[in-house]
């Protein structure tokens, strides 16, 4: 496996931020990587764990005392969306000596939760979001066992399926029954549960939040609110759709993917590779897994959106720079990937963008002029010719 893409992001920012922030789901690795950071850097860096009750004390007595004792030292505050009231302090310290690389914050929690920081630190403080192992960090060699796996590093490095099984049971049932809740999720964790497992179920599908709700006993209105908070604790991720023309009639709720495909493959039940591949999921599991691959790697400058009319026009995945889609992508789990009527139809109303059409199996090869069938280990290097994706 290769280096995490994102520690660069973060040697970069501490030369420009007094404070980095590393945001995402829980056992994704942002601890190790950064105590190996740490090691590389500069200044003598100071670890605090807030889960661990002695770290906890130190800040919870007396912060300011303790934190202006490493002014010069590289502080790292790990799980620290269980102390919210330290950001304006961290703000304070901040601006009495306002020099980078000061602090990096660790947290399990968007920044939409964590309201204090994005408004205490404003300017002072840059954001960036450790994401599962992506396919380039895995190999093309590994693409099967990722697909299956996932890119939690336990998950993916379990000896067998029943080691991985156990490791999503234990994951999850900390992460639904105590670290939900502790970010602010009130909902009963069997009820979440449930949820997750029916959204496992229609995941890469339009929601249909009534027929969720109905099922579940609750309002259509808690659902949503249950959903968002999900993407906003990097379970799921939502794509709104693409509106090019207001004459037509478009499908207008957004279409919801698991960000990890362990995950989603341990909430279908599915542990290993003849489960996958008979999985009547397994094309909805590979386009959930593409999605997060393109999306979670896009630049400023580019949204994601999927595109669908009443009247059967649909395209996967729209990569959009102000209201023009750059490229568009159609995922097919097949070795002879074919489009159906309706995404030429999709094609024409979204004036003719170039066309990749992602597929597992077949070598990248030209289908016409603007379409081409790209094998996933090629996807990222042709996204780079449209200047959609991040530069690392």
């Amino acid at each position: 496996m290769k280096n995490r893409a994102v520690k660069n992001k973060i040697t970069k920012s501490l030369k420009s931020f007094p404070a980095v922030a590393l945001l995402g789901v829980r056992q994704v690795g942002k601890t190790t990587l950064v105590k190996r950071i740490a090691k590389e850097f500069k200044k003598r860096a100071i670890y605090l764990d807030l889960e661990n009750p002695s770290d906890f004390e130190k800040l919870s007595k007396d912060a300011k005392f303790f934190l202006q004792q490493y002014e010069k030292n590289l502080v790292i505050i790990d799980e620290v969306q269980r102390m919210p009231q330290l950001f304006p302090l961290l703000r304070h310290l901040i601006d009495e000596n306002r020099k980078n690389s000061r602090f990096i914050l660790l947290g399990s929690a968007s920044k939409e939760i964590l309201q204090n920081a994005s408004e205490s630190l404003a300017g002072r403080i840059n954001y960036l979001e450790m994401n599962p192992f992506f396919f380039d960090e895995v190999g093309a060699k590994k693409f099967y066992h990722h697909l299956l796996r996932g890119g939690f590093p336990r998950a993916f490095l379990a000896k067998n399926p029943s080691q991985f099984k156990e490791w999503f049971d234990g994951f999850t049932s900390s992460y639904i029954e105590k670290d939900l809740r502790d970010l602010g999720l009130s909902a009963s964790p069997i009820l979440i549960r449930r949820l997750i497992t029916m959204l496992a179920d229609v995941n890469s599908c339009v929601v249909n939040y009534s027929a969720i709700a109905s099922s579940l006993g609750v309002s259509s209105v808690t659902i949503k609110s249950y959903i968002e908070f999900l993407e906003h604790a990097f379970v799921l991720r939502s794509l709104t759709p693409f509106f090019p023309n207001i004459s037509k009639r478009f499908t207008k709720s957004n279409k919801i993917y698991f960000r990890d495909s362990g995950l989603l493959n341990y909430f279908l039940g599915i542990y290993d590779q003849t489960s996958l591949t008979h999985n009547i999921h397994l094309g909805a599991i590979f386009e959930s897994y593409v999605v997060q691959q393109v999306v979670a790697k896009l630049n400023y400058r580019t949204t994601a959106h999927f595109y669908r009319t009443h009247k059967g026009a649909e395209i996967d995945l729209c990569l959009v720079q102000g209201n023009k889609v750059v490229v568009a992508i159609e995922v097919k789990f097949s070795s002879n990937p074919t489009l159906s009527f309706g995404n030429h139809t999709a094609l024409q109303d979204l004036g003719n963008p170039d066309l990749l059409v992602v597929s597992p199996l077949s070598e990248t090869y030209k289908k016409d002029k603007k379409i081409t069938v790209v094998n996933i280990k090629d996807l990222e290097n042709f996204l780079k010719k449209y200047r959609v994706m991040e530069m690392v």
